[in-house]
């Protein structure tokens, strides 16, 4: 058993996890030079050097086709797994999530996506204060570099680096033609005044790396003397006396520490490991606390409900004999010519995200917002295969992709701590496809997709569907088909939102002196990827937090 230590420091701010939120957090709130803080992360540095033991993964985080060796990747991912999902044939799903500084901001596919500016409105019409458009925007621009705009709703000279994909791919260059075949307008910026269209994708990166919230936020800031960085430091509760946050305990090599917080406990641990660890630390729904033998602390029913996340499906069609694509890119010669052209020039296929290209639609035109996002690349991969166990690699034949899903789904999961050991992972239901809404929208998407691959632009190319494949034409077979094939989009929210969890300013009810402050606070998830929302949130509570 670990060695428990009376109380070894303290300082003004914890911070539980160094992800896409404690990294930006550590860095604002350090940045008058006064203020301490103590940032916690139970996994390991992402610099190569600085942790040896993982080094090759750590080479994976900074080269950006290295995120599709940490899909399940156990030295820098936690590698979560749902229950049996009765929506999708009682399907088993990887949840990955990053176990490293930056968190998933280290291992995701690097897509930076604002989401609908009507989005945030709907946050402030449920209640949320201070959380609309208007308010975020500033925080949104504070955030970012973008390279290549101008600045107005862009940003520009912020810490976080927005590129465009930089590979011009011919077959690319037929798909969005494709798309404005179909009527789907072509958008200049779909961060920008226009959201809707089809556009490249623009990627965190800088000169041809991952620009994640560690390389971006954490990094500078380790060199102040008022911020303490402790990896392999695992938080095991929050420490309470009465309903007052005071610190929080932790374990690392084999002792047990408790840390003292002067000002505020912040718990950026994510959608997954939040809401388990409010429950551990006595806040939650008094009948589960009590079936786990936890001493309630406060009661709040909304921890751990109201999980959302994107369930998308794909179209895989495979190309003529002869065609160009990313599969033959990635193996033998094409592989070999494609790691010195990213060493001399740092761009091709080694510089590439989670998809070239990515539109916002409306599923029907009588729809007031486009409530359909699509992934697109030149390339086909094995998704059963990733959905079932987190493997992803390129199949030899040349392939095309057209995936979507429903950007706003109606289907609610849950999270809740399995038991009282901190160790255990949670209990994880997505409940995916359970509102009907849902159901007809991934229907819409895949005949979108299916629509735009039989355009002219792609006729040269189109060989013949694999997926769902020609056979599936009925509501009925297309519904069998995404219950059976679709996987998660890695975008899990909402678990400690505001209005129940926590209020407008990130408290946490019931309690004192304890915030979250991540995607799960999220009343509702965002139109599209989140890691760029996550790092908004962190730049607004650290003004919150700061009084400013």
């Amino acid at each position: 058993m670990a060695e428990r230590k009376a109380a070894q420091m303290e300082a003004e701010y914890v911070i539980i996890g160094a992800g896409s939120a404690g990294c930006v957090l550590a860095n604002r709130l350090t940045e008058d030079g006064k203020s301490s803080v103590v940032l916690l992360e139970a996994g390991g540095d992402d610099r190569p050097l600085k942790e040896l033991s993982q080094f090759s993964s750590n080479i994976n985080i900074h080269l950006p086709a290295g995120f599709t060796r940490m899909l399940n990747d156990g030295k820098v991912n936690w590698n979560y797994r749902t229950e049996p999902d009765p929506g999708t044939n009682d399907r088993v799903h990887a949840f990955p999530r990053g176990k490293v500084l930056g968190g998933s901001s280290s291992i995701n596919g690097m897509i930076y996506v604002r989401g609908l500016t009507q989005d945030y409105d709907g946050w402030r019409q449920l209640g949320c204060e201070g959380w609309s458009w208007e308010s975020v925007l500033p925080y949104f621009k504070r955030i970012e570099n973008q390279v290549g705009r101008d600045a107005g709703v862009a940003g520009v000279g912020g810490p976080l680096d927005v590129v465009d994909t930089s590979m011009r791919h011919p077959v690319s260059t037929a798909i969005i033609a494709a798309f404005e075949q179909a009527g789907v307008p072509r958008a200049a910026d779909l961060n920008g005044n226009t959201q809707e269209g089809v556009s490249y994708t623009r990627l965190n990166q800088k000169h041809g790396r991952r620009h994640s919230a560690a390389v971006a936020y954490l990094h500078p800031a380790m060199k102040r003397p008022n911020l303490r960085v402790e990896t392999r430091a695992f938080v095991q509760r929050v420490v309470f006396e009465g309903t007052k946050a005071v610190g929080v305990e932790y374990a690392r090599g084999g002792e047990v520490f408790i840390l003292r917080a002067q000002r505020e406990v912040i718990v950026s641990g994510g959608a997954i490991n939040s809401p388990q660890l409010l429950e551990l630390s006595g806040i939650g729904q008094p009948e589960l606390l009590g079936g786990m033998g936890i001493g309630v602390v406060a009661a709040v029913p909304g921890v751990g409900e109201n999980l959302q996340d994107h369930y998308a499906s794909m179209v895989r069609a495979r190309m003529k004999p002869g065609s160009p694509s990313m599969n033959d890119l990635s193996r033998g010669i094409g592989l070999v010519g494609q790691i010195l052209k990213y060493l001399a020039t740092r761009d091709g296929l080694l510089a590439l995200g989670g998809s070239h290209i990515t539109a916002f639609l409306r599923s029907v035109p009588e729809q007031d917002l486009p409530d359909l996002q699509f992934f697109s690349s030149p390339a086909t991969v094995d998704f059963q295969g990733l959905a079932m166990n987190g493997k992803m690699a390129m199949e030899p034949k040349p392939g095309l992709t057209i995936g979507g899903y429903v950007m706003r789904p109606q289907s609610r999961g849950t999270i809740h701590a399995r038991s009282r050991d901190p160790r255990e992972y949670p209990v994880i239901r997505p409940n995916f496809l359970q509102a009907e809404a849902d159901q007809i929208g991934s229907i819409a998407a895949l005949r979108w997709a299916r629509k735009i691959m039989r355009q002219p632009a792609l006729a040269p190319y189109f060989d013949h569907e694999l997926t769902p494949g020609d056979g599936a034409e009925s509501h009925e077979e297309l519904l069998a088909f995404i219950r059976m094939g679709g996987s998660t989009g890695y975008h899990q929210t909402s678990t400690c939102a505001m209005g129940s969890v926590v209020d407008s300013q990130l408290r946490v009810n019931g309690v004192q002196n304890l915030r979250v402050v991540d995607a799960s606070i999220m009343p509702r998830m965002v139109s599209g990827n989140t890691h760029a929302a996550t790092v908004m949130i962190a730049e607004k509570a650290s003004d919150m937090i700061r009084g400013v």
